[in-house]
């Protein structure tokens, strides 16, 4: 059963070094002291070494937790070109994540950056209980609801997303997440003599303490769409979902992402998954029209770095305690130049 004492959130006893507290001086100013300790304790694993995965990496290595551990098996392709930085160009054919741990250990002296190499498959339940935070990218679904189920027995914050071509998403499942938030409230202050005997009215900061509760990722892939909670939904939800679930229909028929080296032949593939699987979820396969699917290819740069800055963000907020988490999936759609936050599941 999960409990709210996560072995992560606790007060962290250890103090920041003169180093650190110089190096974070900025950070410490923004979100207080307490919370860049706890950062200091954070130990984060990163599955899939690709864009997004490089993204994530510099983005936490830079906040200063205490190890970012960088797990991928395959190797750099010329396609990593688009949007994987961590890894030089004279890298492909070597182990992506070896390949990227010499640009991400120099982002940050003080972070301990560890490599992987083996395949998350392989990896037994008792190895992800190592860490504080998982981050999958990647991966299929079966893989990711595997991982989820072991985070939530071990009580472990799980995230999980992926960008294809000009789409990204993300999920996070915090289980019972305690935090912290400034709000600021009005309060009335009395005149200070008897001739004023209007009262005034200033804005304070005050420090509140909020939960937020999660549901696993099974429940979301599951989500009933002809139920009273989510039939009237289904015309305000944002396409990206669907897209993703067709993407990663894709991915488990065929060991791979869609490549631009079969671009019509995978459209082809994307929109027989289309028409076969979204009649199965109750929903209309017009929701994805065809012109999506010529958008999906590699990963690229300027999605990777919304898409996983947004979600090291929120690895960050959860570490540290500080803020209310976006609960519990992020979209990112080029149609519409937004982000979105959903909550499903629930």
């Amino acid at each position: 059963m999960t409990t709210s004492n996560n072995k992560m959130v606790k007060d962290a006893p250890i103090e920041l070094t003169e180093d650190e507290a110089q190096l974070y001086d900025r950070q410490i100013r923004l979100w207080g002291l307490e919370s860049q300790k706890r950062l200091r304790c954070a130990r984060i694993l990163v599955i899939g070494i690709k864009g997004l995965g490089a993204e994530v990496c510099k983005n936490i290595i830079l906040g200063g937790v205490k190890s970012v551990t960088m797990l991928d098996h395959e190797n750099v392709t010329e396609e990593d070109s688009c949007s994987q930085f961590l890894a030089p160009t004279t890298a492909v054919g070597k182990n992506r994540s070896a390949a990227s741990l010499e640009r991400a250990q120099a982002l940050n002296p003080l972070v301990d950056v560890k490599v992987d190499t083996d395949n998350v498959a392989d990896k037994s339940d008792d190895f992800f209980t190592e860490f504080d935070v998982v981050v999958a990218t990647n991966l299929p679904v079966k893989e990711l609801l595997r991982l989820n189920t072991i985070c939530r027995n071990a009580d472990i914050k799980f995230f999980c997303g992926d960008v294809f071509g000009f789409y990204g998403y993300f999920f996070a499942d915090l289980q019972i997440h305690e935090y912290s938030e400034e709000i600021t409230v009005a309060k009335a202050v009395k005149p200070q003599t008897n001739n004023n005997k209007k009262q005034k009215i200033e804005e304070e900061k005050v420090t509140r303490k909020g939960t937020s509760i999660f549901v696993p990722l099974h429940d979301v892939l599951d989500i009933d769409w002809t139920s009273d909670d989510y039939k009237h939904k289904i015309s305000k939800m944002d396409c990206t979902f669907f897209l993703m679930r067709i993407l990663q229909c894709f991915r488990a028929e065929m060991n791979r992402n869609p490549k631009t080296d079969s671009v019509q032949s995978d459209i082809e593939l994307l929109k027989s998954i289309r028409d076969k699987e979204l009649p199965k979820m109750n929903v209309n396969p017009d929701k994805v029209p065809d012109s999506l699917f010529e958008m999906v290819f590699s990963q690229l740069s300027p999605v990777c770095a919304i898409v996983g800055g947004v979600l090291a963000q929120e690895i960050i907020k959860t570490v540290s305690q500080k803020d209310a988490p976006h609960n519990n999936m992020f979209f990112f759609n080029p149609n519409t130049h937004l982000g979105q936050i959903f909550c499903l599941g629930n």
